[in-house]
Parts: structure tokens; sequence; C-alpha cells
């Protein structure tokens, strides 16, 4: 209901999609031969429901597109990417690659023997968008592998992120797990555990940044991991020294002393620098 009601509340859609996976909900990604334009709830092998992201999150998708491609969909499968581009001519060439990019056409037509990714599905739009005479338009070909190689997994979040405004893969900052600990660099979950008045060094996305009127020019953040959030305190002083580094970047490692009372865990920084995780347009809630 929440990410079909999107914009409200106070967080983002990736920032709900992760809550709810280290909830232990699996996430889906958009694919067009199931996903509805709203994001809806299917049982796969067991009794737990999956939770299939809807073609509303495509950007630049138009919502009369979208209901088309899914009419057309229940009419007959796609047999491939020039049978979708034929059948459902309410999708844009700028929409079919976003789709692609995104792995949304990863499974049209493919046999079981056969994977396809995302640079073969790109591939495949150019071939669909090549104008052909009256003797072959109502000819449509499956689609097969193309000489590009598979993107890394830096653009596939860049991709997904750009594409959608999220990821169901893994948080980025799990990516990083094993050279942030050998930086001495704790999870938001380690966070939580550690006694008041301990030093400790967290990392992780920023989600959001407020400034409550009452609250003597303290600014909050919070941080996000693959573990789940951490509260960050920045006092007038150390915004003044670096306000471009609270203000501006996505990733964040924080240097500070932990406040751990009646079960609520804060990080009081000490430090704040910037930290390279990846390029994707990850999004924060900043000052509502």
């Amino acid at each position: 209901a929440l990410l079909n009601n999107q914009p409200m509340g106070f967080y983002s859609p990736a920032t709900i999609v992760k809550d709810a996976q280290r909830h232990g909900l699996k996430v889906r990604s958009i694919d067009v031969t199931c996903s509805e334009w709203n994001c809806s709830l299917a049982h796969e092998s067991s009794a737990t429901p999956t939770l299939r992201i809807g073609l509303r999150y495509v950007r630049g998708l138009q919502q009369a597109a979208g209901e088309a491609l899914v009419r057309a969909r229940q009419q007959r499968p796609f047999t491939s990417t020039e049978d979708l581009a034929a059948r459902v001519p309410e999708l844009s060439r700028a929409n079919l690659a976003m789709l692609a990019r995104i792995g949304a056409l990863n499974r049209i037509g493919v046999a079981d023997n056969v994977n396809l990714h995302r640079r073969d599905a790109l591939w495949q739009i150019e071939k669909a968008a090549r104008p052909v005479g009256p003797l072959l338009k109502d000819v449509t070909e499956p689609d097969t592998a193309s000489p590009l190689s598979q993107m890394d997994l830096e653009e596939r979040l860049i991709a997904d992120y750009h594409g959608t405004g999220m990821t169901v893969g893994p948080h980025p900052m799990a990516y990083r797990r094993q050279v942030l600990r050998r930086m001495g660099i704790r999870s938001s979950s380690e966070l939580r555990e550690l006694a008041h008045g301990k030093p400790a060094v967290v990392a992780g996305c920023v989600i959001t940044r407020q400034r409550p009127g009452t609250a003597k020019g303290l600014i909050f953040l919070t941080l996000e991991d693959e573990t789940g959030n951490a509260n960050i305190i920045v006092a007038p002083d150390l915004y003044s020294r670096d306000p471009a580094v609270v203000l501006r970047e996505r990733f964040i490692r924080v240097q500070g002393i932990v406040q751990n009372q009646d079960g609520i865990v804060h990080l009081k920084a000490q430090k704040i620098l910037p930290l390279q995780v990846t390029a994707a347009e990850t999004a924060s809630h900043d000052f509502h």
C-alpha cells in the first residue's frame, strides 16, 4: 500500500523495500512478463508472499503505457522484445530502453537453456527499432544473445537506482562490508549493541536529514546499511566546519561517541567524512 501510493510518508520507496527485506519479505524486480502496474503480492514456492515491484516504478513510463502492456500480456505471453514492441505501440523507444537497462526484459520468451542479460535486451531494442518492409512487418524473431558483455555490479546498481529509484538486490553497503570491517567501521546493528559512552565509527547511505526548530541547531542524520539504520547527531560547530559533507554527500562515515539510553541509540558525531561506495543515484528525505 505504501509503495502504491507514493509520494507519501517520511521514507523513500527504496528505504521501505530494504526494511521489508530485512524483515524477511522476498522482493522481486520489475519484469514485463509478470509485473502489474502496481506493486503486487504473489505466492511462489511457499505460503510466504513475495512482493513484485510494479511497472509504476519504471522511470518515464506513463500509466497508460504500463496498463497497455499488462493488457497485451494477458491476451498471450510476449515471445520476444520485438513482439513486445509491436504489440504495445504505446511504449516509446526510450521506455523500451529503460526496461532493458533495469533488467525487466530479461525473461521475455527465454528458453530454459538461454540466459539473457540487460545488454542483450538493449541489443534487441536496437533491432526492434529498425524499420522493415511490408513483407516482414508481421514477422517477429526470437531474442538471442548479443556480443555485448554483461553489466558489472556497479553498472547494474546505477541502472537500478536511475531507472526505478531502488534496488531489490543487496544494499550497496553490503558489497563493501569486508573492506569496511578492515577499516574498523561497524554496521548499524553492531552500533546498537555498544554501551553508552563508547567510541565508534559507522558508515552508510544518508536517507534523512532533519533540523527541528527546537533542537538548538542540532542536525539529525539517518544512515542506512544492509543491517538497518543508524541515528547520527551533528552539533552546530561540527556542521560549520564542513557543511557540504553533511548536506550533500550520499554516503558518509561518522566517528563519534555512542549515546545508548533506554534502548535508544545515537552516535554523537565528532568527525564526518565522505565515503565512496557507488555512483548510484540514492535519495534522501531532507529537512521536511
